[in-house]
């Protein structure tokens, strides 16, 4: 489709100025009717640097960065017309970049076979289009058994003349201007081509009677009677030559039309090329092929065995702008948010969570099974995809778990990009601002604190922006600190918290006499901002919203009471871009954000979803993982995520394993360091088919939200079909809508292609999403909801604390923030210790915190730790640096 704002990019290389009067020719022929802007860049360096070079960041960079294309998604415009000096064969897709919106038709034809010659053949390889015009003069000319000489061995036009000519069953002679006797070699000419670049070189003297000349030269000759004082000359003394020739072509006027002529026609050829072999808004990715081998290798073998794409390549394959991409290395980078903003018109791709069952000590597979799934769509179905998941908090990694996301990738080591460290500082910010404003509140009177809050610079004393906005918020509508009155500069400086209302957790100077507190750092409340937020205004409205106390006449205190929230968005303005990484097989991933799913709300960040559904346009897809079983981070995706994205899912992807399913069934204790229980690894159908009542459990958990539930069975070696199969049919038995097994573990994207294909149809399946319940529920309602539907629960118990608690918050104005239970991850129950689907049972609320700024009310059930310790052997063991190599070991 061709429009008023379609660009035709007409590119010249340096040192190429006889190319001037194609370029000038062929942006004459865009007037008459076409719908096409043509335009002219000359580049500042040679389009291909030494011959049988192909180094495409060169011109393609520039072309995509400077010469302002459309953004991705949108329909391609025509080629660009590429001037060469070399005809070596170049890769077929050589040029093309997906999102581009410039096609681009070369002087050397990619992937075109050109005209049928004598004898029925075609063109093998790329020749210069100049080449192909001089065969059209010669059309209806006898060409077998004549006598040919070519003049020049150019690559443009010499080499490939002699070639075209030979093949048409001349006698070819090729000379040039050292040949000896020159003269002579040209007068037995029948045909004659003439292309050194030197004026007027072959005079007409040389030329034998009746020989057909074709004059390839473009020169300049001095000439005073021009406006310019110069006029352009064949290589051939046309006034002479004429004389004695049956057909000459002049110079202007010759060659040169044809030659455009013909690249507008290759440019028309090179789009339908590309159309008929691309879809538009589809990626053209390279995706990276994984050698697999038996047994499975370890992890770390296996990231170590393949080579990765630059990050920056990856990025302009999905249709990312080079404005957009921020470089940390050549591994990961971060997006900005100006992307949204430039895509904000294009459709939503389609939105899968990946969730699983309860967890147990065996493993689901979540991760693995949300990586091989975007590997399937992408390298094995050929669909724009992405993932978004969390980064790993380094207590896990430290603890107990490693980094378990084996089909990732490159890079993903223990810092990233240094998100989770912008936190940790963010939050240490908090704590100390309130270390010091109880400090000083205790320490100095009203009058001394305004002069130090407020000092006088100069002689001029001003409100900084975030006291203006305190004042307002107190009601006291002045700006000019000499008008405030003694009651209101009280009310200014005095926060008057209390110290027993604290919930931020911190570490506090011994000397004032307050406790000591720690939460983990995926566990602060900015985590959660961080992973909510919508925008960078959003989320310093949200960080400046943070309750971190109460004043003694119980009025909440928050970030922006202290002051703190300007420089806290500045702690976190990086923080909120998403991290770009890539899987083995080449599929962009995002990484962003990293809230626990049993203490927090367990999901990557809206950004990078609301970006990658952007990105990979309305028939592709963007798989996201919700924490920990569907009770948990699923319940907390819809109720809290996408309540607050207003983005609406497709398909939820159910993750079981048989052994895991064997556990909830009554299996065996499973120890750390001992072999497993034969349960485990033989068939046992008996205590599968007890252990699915947790599955199915998760898939009617699923299904209260409306979303049809796709059950991946995450195979192990050790399992039988009979076990896969009877999985398989319970699960469709309980409603989901497919249940496919899965090898993605040992097959990469091919093991879970017969899921891709399950999630392809369910996300063409009705769907009628709806939230849990209403926020303006009261608070012990919305528990009630929860523990009654998603957990199993027969009622809730609010202990005293958290009874109190209701009553603050309510009273507070926070009683409508959506509920985000911090509960074992172990159990549908309280109790870690009661697998499958415990009944009979009473949910022990202990305690409700608030995380105002994130937007939620968080309940402790029973003796959730909002601190997890390390267990007695830590993986902190086994992780080391090889000095010599640098590499990692241990990490996986």
């Amino acid at each position: 489709m061709l429009g008023s704002d379609t660009v035709l990019a007409l590119l010249k290389g340096m040192s190429r100025p006889h190319l001037i009067p194609y370029v000038v020719n062929k942006i004459r022929t865009f007037p008459q009717g076409i719908p096409v802007l043509p335009q002219h860049w000359a580049l500042p360096f040679p389009l291909l640097p030494s011959p049988g070079a192909y180094c495409q960041h060169s011109y393609l960079s520039y072309c995509e960065d400077s010469l302002s294309p459309h953004g991705s998604g949108l329909s391609p415009c025509l080629r660009c017309c590429y001037s060469f000096s070399h005809t070596e064969s170049l890769p077929e897709d050589f040029g093309v970049a997906p999102n581009c919106s410039l096609f681009r038709a070369l002087l050397l034809p990619v992937g075109w076979s050109g005209p049928f010659l004598g004898g029925g053949r075609t063109i093998p390889f790329q020749l210069p289009k100049s080449a192909l015009s001089i065969l059209g003069f010669l059309s209806g000319v006898q060409i077998a058994g004549r006598h040919a000489v070519v003049v020049g061995r150019s690559k443009i036009v010499g080499a490939p003349m002699h070639d075209l000519l030979l093949w048409n069953n001349a006698t070819v002679t090729t000379c040039h201007s050292k040949t000896i006797q020159l003269s002579e070699e040209v007068n037995k000419a029948d045909i004659l081509v003439v292309a050194t670049g030197q004026p007027e070189m072959v005079r007409g003297e040389w030329i034998k009677p009746g020989a057909i000349v074709i004059d390839c030269g473009i020169n300049y000759v001095p000439d005073n009677g021009k406006p310019n004082g110069k006029r352009v000359v064949g290589d051939v003394a046309y006034h002479e030559a004429k004389e004695k020739a049956s057909y000459i072509t002049p110079v202007p006027g010759g060659v040169g039309p044809m030659t455009v002529a013909m690249l507008m026609q290759s440019t028309v050829e090179s789009a339908k090329h590309f159309l008929e072999k691309c879809t538009p808004g589809k990626w053209n990715i390279q995706y990276n092929h994984l050698s697999l081998k038996t047994p499975v290798p370890s992890d770390i073998e296996i990231s170590r065995s393949c080579t990765p794409k630059p990050i920056g390549y990856l990025a302009k394959e999905i249709g990312l702008l080079s404005e957009e991409v921020e470089m940390y290395g050549q591994t990961k980078a971060k997006v900005l948010l100006s992307t949204l903003e430039r895509l904000k018109h294009q459709p939503d791709g389609k939105y899968v969570v990946v969730t699983g069952i309860t967890p147990t000590p065996l493993g689901e597979g979540k991760s693995t099974t949300t990586l091989g799934l975007v590997q399937a769509l992408g390298a094995h179905l050929h669909q724009n995809v992405f993932a978004c998941v969390r980064q790993p908090s380094q207590g896990p990694t430290f603890g107990i778990k490693g980094i378990h996301w084996s089909l990732i990738l490159w890079s993903f080591n223990l810092h990233l990009t240094g998100d989770i460290h912008a936190i940790t500082a963010a939050n240490n910010l908090v704590a100390a601002a309130i270390d010091a404003r109880i400090f000083h509140e205790l320490t100095q009177t009203d009058k001394a604190l305004f002069n130090r809050l407020v000092p006088s610079v100069n002689g001029v004393r001003k409100f900084s922006d975030i006291q203006v906005r305190r004042l307002k918020r107190l009601r006291i509508e002045k700006d000019d600190p000499a008008t405030l009155t003694d009651e209101e500069i009280n009310r200014f400086v005095r926060l008057d918290i209390d110290p027993e209302t604290i919930t931020w957790q911190r570490e506090l100077d011994s000397h004032l006499g307050f406790a000591t507190q720690f939460d983990i750092s995926v566990a602060s409340e900015i985590m959660a901002v961080l992973a909510l937020t919508s925008s960078l205004e959003d989320m310093r409205e949200r960080l400046g919203k943070m309750v971190v106390a109460s004043s003694k006449k119980g009025e909440p205190i928050s970030a922006e009471d202290l002051g703190v929230s300007g420089a806290l968005t500045v702690l976190m303005k990086d923080a909120v871009k998403p991290n770009l990484m890539q899987t083995l097989e080449g599929t962009p991933v995002f990484v962003h954000a990293g809230p626990f799913a049993n203490i927090a709300h367990g999901n990557s960040s809206i950004i990078a979803d609301r970006i990658a559904l952007k990105l990979v346009g309305p028939e592709g897809f963007v798989v996201t993982e919700a924490g920990f079983g569907a009770d948990i981070g699923m319940e907390k995706f819809f109720n809290i995520k996408c309540r607050y994205s207003g983005l609406r899912p497709h398909v939820v992807v159910l993750v079981a394993t048989i052994r895991a399913l064997k556990m909830h069934g009554g299996g065996p204790t499973v120890t750390a360091g001992v072999p497993l229980p034969k349960d485990y690894i033989e068939e046992n159908l008996e205590l599968l088919e007890k252990g699915f009542c947790n599955l199915g459990k998760q898939i009617q958990n699923a299904k209260i939200f409306g979303i049809p539930v796709v059950v991946a069975v995450n195979a192990f070696r050790s399992d039988t079909e009979a076990e896969v199969e009877l999985v398989v049919r319970l699960a469709k038995a309980a409603g989901a809508f497919d249940a496919v097994k899965c090898t993605h573990w040992a097959e990469g994207g091919k093991g879970a292609a017969a899921l891709a294909r399950a999630v392809q149809n369910a996300s063409q399946a009705p769907s009628h999403f709806q939230l849990l319940y209403d926020v303006e529920l009261p608070v012990v309602d919305k528990i009630r909801i929860i523990a009654q539907k998603i957990y199993g629960a027969d009622d809730v118990e609010l202990l005293p604390e958290a009874q109190h608690k209701v009553e603050v918050y309510t009273k507070q104005g926070f009683g409508n923030l959506p509920i985000c239970m911090a509960k074992t991850h172990l159990s549908l129950s309280h109790d870690p210790e009661k697998k499958g689907v415990p009944t009979g049972f009473v949910l022990p609320i202990r305690d409700i915190r608030a995380s105002v700024g994130a937007g939620f009310l968080y309940p402790l059930v029973g003796t959730m730790s909002t601190m997890p310790g390390l267990p007695t052997r830590p993986c902190f063991y086994d992780i080391d640096l090889d000095p010599v190599s640098e590499q990692v070991n241990g990490l996986f």
